[in-house]
């Protein structure tokens, strides 16, 4: 067996620190990493923890030249300098008497392992443990403190994954995608569903762990408020690593709860004035106030002091608009600001407590829920028919009302999603439960919901288009009119002349919050406040109002017949053409009027080869390719990111000559490049 050679290491010294000189041959020059001025602070803090690698300078007896760890050097020179350290301290050395200095530079840089993350992040748990707070360790490493609690947060994650993540089999950014939970279960099942996935993106990750609960924004969770949430036992999940608006709300059960309880408070002090019934939900659908009577009340009179600050604060917005209003320019910070105070002045002077005759409250009532910003919305002032004076005690209807006040239709429709009753819109029995992956792949039509639906946002926006056209609202009115008067059984006219304002036998969740629906709302509460509540002196009001005034109600009150819902019953196809003829009048672009596809309201509802197709027609072949193997709910979702700013429309509504085109499509070279980086190749 031939002899081993034994190994002499170098000799180790303390070494005079003005006996040291810096050598310009070290092979670092690029700086990277902890700042010199930082890494002084650190061996202030701790001594100096690695030695340095010095040669004897052949023509300078009794100086070294450092060749390795010329940045200890320089960190040791700032102490000096700054009279923490001894020139002549004794610096602990290792002397190299042979070697070439390049090559041991090289060497100690290239062999050195930087310390792994997750080693780094355990060892910030181990701090805390021993009794450190966050504050103290950010000093310690010249840190903030936001840095600790992240890297705090990290180890948090569920051991699994942490191995994981230590054996290079997960990246620092889908780490950091499991913070958002804190259940470890939840974690590993979510990684599980990954691996099986093409798309491992972090913000896959996130969107699968946040998918059952409730970001902090909803208005719901601001109906309640995080605090009271989080007082009652409430979990609020966030994000240190990116924005969230609040975290995500994991106890949906126990919102609920909250939503349902406050709500029932507030019934209850609306109730104890005095009102014959109060409807309490967290929301009601579109157009549930129709075929109820409306008490206008009184609103309490402006004392002298307020009139003049009312008219103080009015002169005041009209001078700010003349200045800057004219040019179009962006507002200064301070002039936006004050407008927004001075809007908020004019509200509270405006909208003042409104009082009601005490034989109105007697049989009227009220309804409670939460509006769209997660405020109370209280609707005060509605009389039901059978509670109008003159009603028969048998619950006959009221004079003159053949259906008292309810809808024509009654009973329930199969609309191929769900059974709903037609009389309140609601579902009457349980969804079917199929799973959506069942469906056939062709182009089957869309379902009669889904129709109904998109063809009531349709309804919505025409409506609201037309009431700001005077002009096209009477050519529409006069259409209807001649059709009458002139054709027999004619039905090519989508406006119901008759001034029936039709609700919608189904609705989606978005309606009563789409911008249409809020414009139309408005514009109605407005003329409300302008009537007279007598209908006997309506004709004088009217007589008393300006042409312009006159026609403006006119394109109001026409709008609010018009009806283009396609209803299994009602498709008639004159009414559709003449609704896309009223459309092309208008110029309807729906994409502007606030619809745009997302999963909740189209992508979800169709098969997968309408989602391709629309992908196909907004982004090109090769983002449909990219997306064409994923399951349904996955490319339901890729596809409202997709078409989020494409502005896309299911051919329903679509117009004519405005808004999106199908010869409008971007080819598929020049959208390719246009996708996010996570779907630029299939794993």
């Amino acid at each position: 067996m031939p002899k081993v050679e034994k190994l002499t290491l170098s000799r180790s010294r303390d070494i005079p620190f003005d006996k040291l000189v810096p050598s310009d041959r070290n092979v670092r020059h690029v700086r990277a990493g902890v700042s010199i001025e930082e890494l002084a602070e650190d061996i202030a803090a701790r001594t100096l923890l690695q030695s340095l690698s010095v040669r004897p300078i052949a023509d300078r007896e009794g100086f070294y030249e450092v060749q390795t760890g010329g940045r200890r050097y320089r960190a040791l020179e700032v102490l000096v300098k700054r009279k923490c350290l001894v020139k002549n301290a004794p610096i602990p050395c290792i002397v190299r008497e042979d070697g070439v200095l390049e090559e041991d530079s090289l060497a100690e840089n290239i062999q050195r392992v930087n310390l792994h993350p997750l080693d780094q992040f355990r060892a910030f748990q181990a701090l805390r443990e021993r009794g450190l707070g966050e504050e103290e360790i950010a000093a310690r490493f010249f840190v903030t403190p936001t840095v600790v609690r992240q890297r705090l947060k990290l180890v948090s994650v569920s051991p699994k994954l942490l191995d994981l993540y230590g054996r290079d089999e997960m990246s620092l950014e889908q780490l950091m995608s499991f913070t958002v939970s804190d259940d470890h279960a939840r974690q590993e099942q979510v990684w599980e569903a990954v691996q099986r996935d093409w798309n491992k993106e972090p913000y896959r990750i996130k969107k699968l762990l946040t998918d059952n609960i409730i970001r902090a924004t909803d208005r719901r969770a601001r109906f309640v408020g995080i605090a009271k949430y989080e007082a009652a036992g409430g979990v609020v999940l966030r994000d240190l690593f990116a924005s969230d608006d609040g975290g995500w709300l994991q106890s949906t059960t126990l919102l609920e709860k909250l939503i349902a309880e406050k709500l029932h408070r507030e019934a209850e002090s609306v109730r104890g004035e005095g009102w014959k019934w109060v409807d309490v939900a967290a929301d009601f659908p579109y157009g549930h106030t129709a075929g109820l009577r409306r008490i206008k009340g009184e609103p309490e009179s402006l004392t002298d002091d307020e009139c003049a600050a009312h008219d103080a604060l009015r002169q005041e917005m009209e001078e700010i608009e003349q200045k800057y209003f004219q040019d179009g320019d962006d507002l200064p910070e301070e002039i936006d600001r004050r407008l927004s105070e001075i809007e908020a002045a004019l509200d509270a002077i405006e909208n003042r407590t409104v009082r009601y005759d005490p034989a109105d409250i007697a049989r009227g009532g009220a309804f409670v829920s939460i509006d769209g910003d997660g405020a109370l919305r209280v609707e005060r002032g509605y009389v039901r028919p059978e509670d109008e004076v003159g009603v028969v005690e048998n619950g006959g209807d009221v004079e003159g009302d053949e259906n008292g006040g309810q809808p024509e239709s009654s009973g329930h429709i199969d609309d191929g999603d769900r059974k709903l009753d037609t009389n309140s819109g609601k579902p009457s029995v349980a969804t079917t439960g199929a799973d959506a992956e069942t469906e056939e792949d062709g182009l089957k039509p869309l379902s009669d919901r889904l129709v109904m639906e998109l063809t009531a946002h349709r309804t919505l926006a025409l409506r609201d288009a037309l009431a700001k056209d005077p002009h096209a609202a009477l050519l529409a009115v006069l259409h209807a009119l001649v059709l009458q008067s002139f054709y027999r059984y004619a039905t090519d006219s989508c406006l119901e002349i008759t001034a029936k304002s039709s609700g919608f036998s189904v609705q989606g969740p978005d309606l009563e919050r789409s911008p249409s629906a809020k414009s139309v709302d408005a514009r109605h509460e407005s003329w409300t406040k302008q009537l007279p509540e007598e209908p006997e002196n309506l004709w004088d009001t009217l007589r008393a109002f300006d042409n312009e005034s006159r026609t403006a109600l006119l394109a109001h009150c026409a709008s609010l017949t018009v009806n283009t819902v396609h209803e299994p019953w009602n498709r008639a196809p004159g009414r559709r053409r003449h609704a896309n003829q009223l459309a092309g009048a208008l110029m309807l672009d729906m994409t502007a009027a606030g619809w745009k596809p997302t999963a909740e309201n189209y992508l979800n509802r169709v098969p997968k080869a309408r989602i391709l197709e629309a992908v196909r027609e907004a982004k090109g072949a090769a983002a449909a390719d990219l997306v064409c193997h994923l399951k349904k709910s996955d490319m339901a979702h890729e596809g409202e990111r997709l078409l989020a700013d494409s502005a896309w429309l299911p051919e329903l509504l679509r117009t004519p000559g405005s808004g999106w085109r199908m010869d409008e499509a971007a080819s598929p070279e020049a959208t390719a490049v246009e996708l996010p980086s996570f779907l630029g190749a299939a794993e």
